[in-house]
């Protein structure tokens, strides 16, 4: 699948095999929140940061398309819900593959709850996702999260899980959570077939951020970080991008940042 090759490679760096992805998704689940009422200011400062790709949901392509500046890949997300709806937890397709090509996607991503009440009906979607994006040769960033009742969302044994379910349904690269040790976490990446990325969660100190992202990618040899608030909510965002991005293509250590 040439396509799909082609187009990974704007999402990721070519050279490194990594990628830091910045997903800007969160007004649909939260609303008006600080960092992502400028679309397009915020997007051009993460480009200027250095990110590879960015994750949009459809409505936002034409706003945060800024017309200059560095070039960045783009992903539209097709799922979605909203911190209001009494399972937070449910996302459901509100976008489709042909859709996303129409937009100039690079990529498209999708949102998996594994334990939530909604699971079985997420992973049919999913289902119809994979195919539509093998029709168009377009990459599938599958994020998974173990969010159910009672499951411990970084234990390894789920959180593994989550990695397989996404290699079972043919995703093109994954997206869970840091199981907060690079020991346990290096199994699971080793395990997988496709490139698994860490989530960024909220927003941290600098310090303790960049330890994980280092000890995640070169320790445990992930592919990267897909992180959100974590970095579009920091008061210079371009800066901090260009820093994470040091240490996930150059190997800067973070006492060195």
């Amino acid at each position: 699948m040439i396509g799909k090759q082609i187009r990974i490679e704007r999402i990721m760096d070519r050279n490194t095999g990594k990628a830091v992805i910045i997903p800007m998704d969160h007004g649909m689940t939260l609303g008006q929140i600080d960092g992502l009422l400028n679309m397009t200011e915020t997007v051009a400062e993460v480009s200027d940061g250095g990110a590879n790709a960015i994750i949009l949901h459809k409505g936002l392509v034409r706003p945060g398309h800024r017309r200059k500046g560095r070039d960045i890949g783009l992903i539209i997300h097709l799922s979605a819900g909203t911190s209001m709806n009494p399972d937070p937890n449910d996302k459901v397709l509100i976008c489709s593959v042909e859709e996303a090509v129409s937009l100039g996607a690079d990529a498209v991503s999708i949102h998996i709850n594994l334990g939530a009440p909604q699971e079985s009906k997420m992973i049919e979607s999913a289902g119809q996702v994979v195919r539509d994006c093998n029709r168009w040769g377009i990459p599938l960033l599958a994020m998974i999260y173990p969010r159910g009742q009672g499951i411990d969302p970084t234990d390894p044994r789920h959180v593994g899980h989550a990695v397989r379910v996404a290699e079972e349904l043919g995703a093109d690269l994954v997206k869970t959570n840091y199981t907060g040790d690079p020991e346990s976490f290096a199994k699971i990446v080793k395990a997988s077939s496709i490139p698994v990325l860490i989530a960024g969660g909220e927003k941290g100190e600098d310090g303790d951020t960049y330890k994980t992202i280092y000890d995640a990618v070169h320790f445990a040899k992930c592919a990267g970080v897909c992180m959100g608030r974590n970095a579009f909510q920091r008061d210079n965002v371009a800066k901090f991008v260009s820093n994470v991005s040091k240490v996930v293509h150059d190997g800067v250590r973070p006492e060195n940042i």
